[in-house]
């Protein structure tokens, strides 16, 4: 059966841009205020998993709350590890490791940021949580609150696009988009 995934990522951080990874910075009231007005008027859902990361998880607890829903936390679709790479911006990082930066931009799978977790170890591990949510909920519709390198990943599966072109998936603070998850693992993307 199919499983039904509206996807959100977190809203602006109180640390600002750059690779945030596994940094567990909390949401600014700007960031709150993205998230709220992405979910106005959508689902209805009939549970919420989200990264454990507090980025999405207060704000996935705060909504599961308001609308008497279970929340489920799963450390498999939280952000991918970024390594010595955590916490510094793309501008940051073209003044100090210019050359690493463009190859991980142009193949992400080909090249992993300095001690990160490779980009392949990190697909497998959120399809992996995909299709354990798959299994729990299927025929439902769930929402899950999450980070911007998985919304990327799973989009550009349901879009079709090459390895290479997966950092090219634009996703911004608190967007929201629909997924169709189906039992051969197949992504599509829903209006």
């Amino acid at each position: 059966m199919t499983l039904h995934l509206d996807v959100l990522r977190h809203g602006e951080t109180e640390l600002g841009g750059g690779l945030r990874g596994s940094l567990d910075d909390a949401l600014t009231a700007k960031g709150w205020e993205q998230m709220r007005a992405a979910v106005m008027d959508r689902g209805p859902w009939d549970c919420l998993v989200s990264s454990p990361l507090q980025r999405c998880a207060r704000f996935a607890e705060a909504l599961g709350a308001h609308l008497q829903l279970p929340v489920t936390l799963d450390p498999d679709l939280q952000e991918l590890h970024f390594g010595l790479w955590e916490g510094r911006s793309a501008a940051a990082l073209m003044e100090t490791d210019a050359d690493a930066l463009g190859r991980f931009w142009a193949d992400p799978y080909a090249f992993t940021p300095p001690q990160g977790e490779p980009v392949t170890a990190f697909s497998t591990r959120v399809l992996a949580g995909v299709e354990r949510m798959r299994q729990a909920y299927a025929g439902q519709r769930v929402l899950l609150v999450s980070h911007g390198g998985v919304m990327r990943l799973l989009l550009a599966r349901a879009r079709g696009l090459p390895r290479e072109q997966l950092l090219n998936v634009e996703v911004g603070h608190g967007a929201l988009f629909s997924l169709r998850v189906e039992a051969d693992a197949r992504l599509t993307e829903e209006g």
